[in-house]
C-alpha cells in the first residue's frame, strides 16, 4: 500500500470509528422500541432535514448523477434533478407536518402502523400488505448499498469485494443495531455534512485540472447537444440525439417517488416540534438544489479534465466512477492531499451509508413490530422486544449480504426500480390518507396493491415495447394505485364515524 492509499485509508477508518462510535453512545439512550425505531420523536428541525436527504440521497449523488451527465448531457441529470428537487419540496411543505401530527395523534411509529391506525384495520391485512411492500423492495435496496461499498474499497485498495462488502455491512449494522433511529439519524447529518465537502473539494479541483471555468464551458460547447434540456449527446457518435417531452415527463415523475418512501417519512413522523418544520424544508431543499446542480456540473467538469491533455487524467470506462477517479488523481499530489482524498471518499461511502442505516431500520421494523407484533400478535416484554429488533435487522442484513454476492449485480437499476416501487404502492395511498377523509382500507389495501404489482407489470411486460411504452415505471404505476384506491372507495362503504372524527380531529390542529 503506497502512501497516497495510506492517507486515504486514515481518513476513511477515522469517518467509520466516528459512526460506531455514536452507535455505542446512542445505544444507552434507547430504552424501548419506540426509541429504536423513531427515536421518541425528538428530533432537532437541522437533523430532521439533513439526515432525511442524505438518506434519500444515497450513492446515487456522488456517483450516478454525475455519471450521467458525464456520459450523455446535462438534459437527462438536469430533469432527473429537477423533479427531485421538486418532489423534496412538495413532500416537506404537504406531507410532514400533517404526517407527523397524524401519526403521533394515533400512536404509530411505523409507516405500515400509520395505515393500519388510520383506517381502523383490525384484520392486519393493510398492515400485513405494507409491510411486505417495504421487506420486498426494501431488502434488495439495502444489498445495492452493500455492494456500492464493497465496489469502492475494492477499487480503490484491491480489496476482495466480498470481504470489503462483509466488512462494509458489519460497520451499517454496528452503529444501526446498536442505536437505532436516532443513532442513523444522526450519522445521517453527519454524512450529509460530508457529502458537502467532498462535493465542494471534487469541484474546485476538478475545474483546476481542467483549465478553468472557461476551458470547461468552451469543452462542453463543442459537443454536439451536450449543454441542451432538450436534446441528448451520444458519446459514440459524437452526435446528439433526441429527448422528447414525453421523456421528460417520464424523468419528472422521479419526484413523485418521495410520497412513498418509507425512512424519509419516518423522519417526518419522528421531528419533535412540528411547527419547526418550515425551517427543516427550507433547509432540505436548498441543501437538494444545491448538491444536486453541483453533482450535475462535476460529470461536465470531468469531461472537461479528459480533454484536457498532460493532467493524468484519462476517460473513464465507468463513468459513475468519476468522483473516485478524481480523487485518486487528487491524493498522488501529496500526503495531505490524500487525506483530502480520503475525504471525499468517505463521502461516497457516506452517502451510501446513510441510505442503508435508515432502510435496514424501515425493514426491520416492518417484520418484527408490523408482521410478528401486529399480524401474528407475538406479546413480547420490552427487552424481549429490543432483542427480537435488532436481530431481525441483522438477519435483514445477511439477507441482503446474500443478495449482493454477485460482485457484477446493477446497484442503480436496482435503486431505480425499488424506488419506483415505493412511491406507487405507498404515495398514492399515503396522499389520500392525508388529505381524503371519504377513503377507506378497501381502497387503501386495493390501491396499494395495484401500484406495486403495476411496477412489475410495466417494467418487464409493458415498457419492452418501447416507443410511447419505454417511459419509467413510477408514473404509470403511481396513477393507476391513485384511482384503483379513488374508485374502490368510493363504491364500498364510507368510512366509520371514528376514522373520520380522528381524521377531523387533526386537520384541526393548526
Amino acid at each position: 500500500m503506497n502512501s497516497a492509499q495510506i492517507g486515504i485509508m486514515i481518513s476513511i477508518v477515522l469517518y467509520l470509528s466516528i459512526v460506531v462510535i455514536i452507535g455505542v453512545i446512542y445505544s444507552k439512550r434507547t430504552k424501548n422500541v419506540g426509541d429504536f425505531y423513531l427515536g421518541g420523536r425528538k428530533l432537532g428541525p437541522l437533523v430532521t432535514a439533513m439526515s432525511a436527504e442524505a438518506s434519500d440521497m444515497s450513492s446515487w449523488l456522488l456517483m450516478g448523477l454525475p455519471g450521467v451527465a458525464y456520459l450523455t448531457g446535462i438534459a437527462d441529470a438536469g430533469w432527473t434533478a429537477i423533479g427531485l428537487a421538486v418532489g423534496t419540496y412538495f413532500n416537506w411543505l404537504i406531507v410532514a407536518k400533517k404526517l407527523r401530527n397524524y401519526s403521533a395523534n394515533i400512536g404509530a411509529i411505523t409507516v405500515p402502523d400509520f395505515f393500519s391506525k388510520r383506517y381502523k384495520d383490525t384484520s392486519n391485512i393493510l398492515l400485513g400488505l405494507s409491510a411486505l411492500v417495504i421487506i420486498i423492495f426494501f431488502v434488495p435496496y439495502t444489498a445495492s448499498g452493500f455492494a456500492a461499498c464493497g465496489k469502492l474499497f475494492g477499487t480503490l485498495f484491491g480489496i476482495d469485494y466480498h470481504i470489503a462488502m462483509v466488512v462494509s455491512a458489519i460497520v451499517i449494522v454496528g452503529y444501526t443495531s446498536l442505536g437505532g433511529f436516532n443513532a442513523a439519524s444522526t450519522t445521517d447529518f453527519i454524512q450529509s455534512i460530508i457529502m458537502s465537502i467532498a462535493l465542494v473539494i471534487v469541484l474546485i479541483f476538478g475545474v483546476s485540472q481542467a483549465g478553468g471555468i472557461n476551458a470547461v464551458a468552451e469543452n462542453a460547447k463543442g459537443l454536439e447537444g451536450y449543454l441542451s434540456m432538450f436534446k441528448s449527446y451520444n458519446p459514440e457518435t459524437s452526435a446528439a440525439g433526441s429527448y422528447s417531452a414525453l421523456t421528460i415527463f417520464s424523468t419528472l415523475a422521479w419526484g413523485l417517488g418521495y410520497f412513498g418512501m418509507p425512512h424519509i417519512l419516518l423522519r417526518f413522523m419522528a421531528i419533535e416540534d412540528p411547527n419547526k418544520i418550515k425551517l427543516s424544508r427550507r433547509v432540505a431543499t436548498v441543501w437538494v438544489v444545491l448538491s444536486m446542480a453541483v453533482a450535475v456540473f462535476i460529470g461536465v467538469v470531468g469531461l472537461g479534465m479528459v480533454a484536457k491533455q498532460g493532467n493524468g487524467f484519462e476517460a473513464l470506462a465507468d463513468s459513475e466512477t468519476i468522483i473516485v477517479q478524481i480523487a485518486n488523481l487528487l491524493s498522488t499530489k501529496g500526503f495531505i492531499f490524500a487525506l483530502v482524498a480520503g475525504v471525499i471518499l468517505a463521502g461516497i461511502l457516506a452517502s451510501t451509508m446513510s441510505t442503508a442505516d435508515s432502510q435496514l431500520l424501515a425493514a426491520s421494523s416492518s417484520m418484527s413490530e408490523n408482521i410478528m407484533g401486529g399480524l401474528f400478535k407475538l406479546k413480547l416484554g420490552e427487552t424481549a422486544q429490543m432483542v427480537v429488533a435488532r436481530v431481525t435487522l441483522i438477519v435483514i442484513s445477511v439477507i441482503g449480504v446474500v443478495l449482493a454476492w454477485d460482485s457484477n449485480s446493477n446497484v442503480f437499476k436496482i435503486v431505480s426500480f425499488a424506488w419506483a416501487g415505493f412511491g406507487a404502492a405507498f404515495g398514492p395511498t399515503m396522499l389520500l390518507a392525508l388529505f381524503w377523509k371519504r377513503s377507506n382500507k378497501f381502497g387503501a389495501i386495493c390501491g396499494m396493491f395495484a401500484g406495486g404489482a403495476m411496477i412489475f407489470i410495466w417494467k418487464f411486460a409493458i415498457r419492452p415495447l418501447g416507443g410511447v411504452w419505454d417511459i419509467y415505471e413510477l408514473l404509470p404505476a403511481f396513477i393507476v394505485g391513485l384511482v384503483v384506491n379513488i374508485v374502490v372507495s368510493l363504491i364500498t362503504k364510507k368510512p366509520e364515524d371514528e376514522v373520520v372524527e380522528a381524521f377531523e380531529e387533526v386537520k384541526a390542529i393548526k
